[in-house]
């Protein structure tokens, strides 16, 4: 399943995925795996994406 609410988050805070990616540690492509819903982040790893976006776990990762 594709996150497109961080996606959205991340489009609207005015953040490339490369920026996003060295602000929390990981590469551009896991940024991008996560994005397109081939990834499974882990808990640490959603929380300082969370944290980058300001953003709650709920608003990025909840499914509805």
């Amino acid at each position: 399943m594709k996150n497109k609410k961080m996606k959205i988050a991340r489009v609207e805070s005015d953040v490339s995925q490369e920026q996003l990616a060295e602000i929390v540690g990981v590469t551009r492509q896991t940024i991008n795996l996560i994005e397109t819903g081939n990834y499974n982040p882990s808990l640490k790893l959603c929380m300082a994406i969370c944290k980058a976006l300001n953003k709650t776990l709920n608003d990025l990762f909840w499914e509805e």
